[in-house]
């Protein structure tokens, strides 16, 4: 570990000025970065947040981005172990790491609506969807490096980059942050696994605990859910106020007006837009049943034509960045040698060029002749899907990351299913066959894009502190390789254990809505056109008066009870970094507070993934014991009035500790 204080240069975060050039933390030397330490760390981080990720996105529908707790890990491991100069080795432990959540998004999203809609998918495909599908977005996005990472230097904020940065650097003068994420690791995760293993309290709030509730939600539709779990808590802090509110705006558009709207003005009548047989009036549904067969959908089409919007918006990026990358394809055949400026130096452009024919290839003999189409020339169709799919989506998925921090993979891939069902529905394939090749071609494109956008945000740390980016994008497939792996075991698993529908079944919202779009398509029914329309509409008057559409309609979609904590956290980020006069203080005490957020999600999550495992080997018998008799449900879950009631207790005491902890001074 170094001896002297180290921190970024003070033009790191701001425009540089004419003939100003930045100097990054470890200079022009040649740091250790790739090491044996490094990649096995790396890869281990890989291993354990996939699983985590992959049961805490298919539970509540967010993936976590691991990227800072995985910094907080290295910097504590690195110096446990007394290992110099660690600043290099750790960005390599971060970035090969950070494959586990990017994977992980792209193949929840999708692939479990095979399972929704009653069919099957098997490990073979679902590591090649995750796996062809990460290679695709690490070499689509390296030609867009220099693009995000260097021109627009201090123009885009990168708040995930900028915090994983902070931890990498100040970590080089101790692990005390180490220290705080276990602690809170260890408190999320008891928290949560005493809640998904034993069912001690319930796992969501609701207004219809109480008998005036219930009778407003049987009337007027109108109805209010809180998840308690912590790690959803965790995740509504490091989201913050500002985004968090909007996606709950959304939510409330949803739950608060549109709902008991609908109640209101069809009651009587019987809505079956999609062909599906619904018999029941819109007045003898719950709440939750109208908002599965409608209200979810005018989500659907705002965040599909939220990303037409970003590709608009982003035209500008593409043509810089195929400029940039069409210059250093010309520069590179003049350089003189040993003029080579290794921080800006990338894997060479014909090396990407060729891996993007050679992975396409793969693409193509994955769907071809990997049973996910019938034919050759349904493999070649869906194989241009997912190039020009992929390809154009790469630059929204960086712009979203640069500025927000938050990638919308979920939103771009419902719109690249419309297109693929539209497609293959006209290339003749159909029904069963045509709603699994529909997922899989839909997981290669969401994780290509999940994985571009989390690639910028490593390659924006690497610059920022001055590691090698060619070194960073050439381990990053090694990360996808073992991440894809990872979350198809794991996936597996949470299917036999918990499974994807009835009673008990796992969320998985995200892949509720893939199959909500693609069953009536690829059956012979209809899209809900006219529901997808209002949610156009809503996203193109959100975008003209400013307002973030994505992250609207995400909230429109996304059930309430799994949005309304990620408030609650956001209001305690908020509160916490606003008790100060002085903006240093306020900006540690947010910074002490991600650091508990992101141990309540690891925590939460891991926890979460041990308590799977335990009813998978059979310990049924043992976790059953613990549950209250006559308030738990059938899946092990207490659901009653008093377990409600009890649960308020907790949740209040999660979040004191989450507040009393950020403002502890230490």
């Amino acid at each position: 570990m170094a001896d002297k204080k180290v921190q970024l240069p003070d033009n790191a975060h701001r425009e540089l000025k004419p003939g100003e050039q930045y100097k990054p933390v470890l200079g022009g030397r040649q740091p250790l970065e790739v090491t044996p330490y490094s990649v096995t760390v790396g890869l281990l981080m890989t291993i354990i947040f996939s699983a985590a990720a992959a049961y805490l996105g298919l539970k509540v529908g967010q993936v976590f981005e691991a990227a800072i707790p995985i910094a907080i890990l290295a910097v504590g491991i690195t110096g446990a172990l007394g290992k110099k100069d660690g600043l290099g080795q750790n960005v390599i432990i971060q970035s090969i790491g950070a494959c586990s959540g990017v994977v992980v998004a792209g193949a929840i999203f999708t692939l479990p609506a095979i399972y929704i809609l009653g069919l099957d998918v098997n490990f073979f495909q679902m590591f090649l969807s995750s796996m062809l599908g990460g290679f695709l977005g690490i070499l689509f996005l390296i030609p867009f490096r220099k693009y995000f990472v260097k021109e627009m230097h201090g123009k885009y904020p990168f708040p995930e980059a900028t915090a994983t940065t902070q931890v990498l650097v100040s970590g080089e003068s101790g692990g005390k942050s180490a220290r705080t994420l276990l602690a809170a690791g260890l408190i999320g995760g008891i928290y949560d696994f005493v809640v998904s293993t034993f069912g001690a309290w319930a796992e969501t709030l609701s207004t219809t605990v109480m008998h005036w509730g219930q009778v407003v939600a049987d009337k007027a539709k109108l109805v209010l859910k809180l998840n308690t779990g912590a790690a959803v808590l965790g995740l509504g802090y490091i989201v913050g106020l500002k985004y968090s509110f909007i996606i709950c705006c959304g939510s409330f558009l949803v739950w608060l007006v549109i709902i008991p709207l609908m109640n209101l003005i069809w009651g009587a009548d019987v809505i079956d837009l999609m062909g599906t047989g619904i018999t029941q009036t819109i007045a003898q549904m719950s709440p939750e049943q109208i908002f599965k067969e409608y209200a979810r959908h005018i989500g659907i089409g705002g965040i599909a034509t939220a990303g037409i919007i970003g590709i608009v918006k982003s035209s500008g990026v593409i043509k810089s960045a195929v400029g940039l990358a069409v210059g250093e394809f010309r520069r590179k055949k003049d350089a003189p040698a040993g003029t080579s400026d290794r921080i800006q130096e990338d894997l060479p452009m014909k090396t990407v060029v060729f891996g993007i024919a050679l992975t396409l290839i793969a693409v193509f003999a994955f769907f071809a002749f990997g049973g996910v189409v019938n034919n050759v020339w349904q493999g070649l169709i869906a194989l241009v899907i997912v190039a020009l799919i992929a390809f154009l989506f790469t630059t929204v998925a960086a712009n979203a990351i640069a500025i927000v921090g938050s990638n919308p993979v979920s939103g771009m891939t419902i719109m690249t299913l419309i297109i693929t069902a539209l497609v293959l529905v006209a290339a003749g394939l159909k029904g069963n066959a045509g709603m699994v090749a529909a997922m899989v071609i839909g997981g290669v494109v969401c994780t290509a894009l999940s994985t571009a956008g989390g690639l910028i945000t490593d390659l924006k740390i690497g610059y920022w502190i001055g590691t090698t980016p060619r070194k960073q994008e050439a381990w990053k497939f090694l990360g996808v390789a073992v991440a894809a792996a990872t979350v198809g075991g794991v996936m597996l698993i949470l299917d036999k254990t918990y499974g994807f529908v009835g009673d008990g079944a796992l969320v998985a919202p995200q892949a509720n809505a893939m199959a909500a779009v693609i069953q009536p398509m690829m059956n012979g029914g209809n899209a809900p056109w006219l529901l997808y329309g209002i949610g156009a509409a809503i996203a193109l008057v959100l975008n003209f008066c400013g307002v973030p559409a994505l992250a609207f309609c995400l909230g429109m979609f996304i059930p309430l009870d799994l949005n309304l904590p990620l408030l609650v956290g956001g209001a305690i980020a908020w509160f916490v970094s606003s008790r100060s006069k002085d903006s240093s203080v306020n900006a540690l005490r947010l910074e002490k507070g991600t650091l508990i957020a992101s141990g309540f999600i690891a925590g939460g999550a891991l926890m979460g993934v041990v308590s799977a495992v335990l009813k998978f080997a059979g310990c049924e018998w043992f976790l059953a014991g613990w549950n209250t008799p006559g308030v738990a449900d059938a899946a092990g879950y207490c659901t009653a009035a008093p377990a409600e009631m009890i649960a308020i207790v907790p949740f209040l005491a999660i979040c004191g500790y989450l507040v009393w902890a950020s403002l502890k001074k230490d």
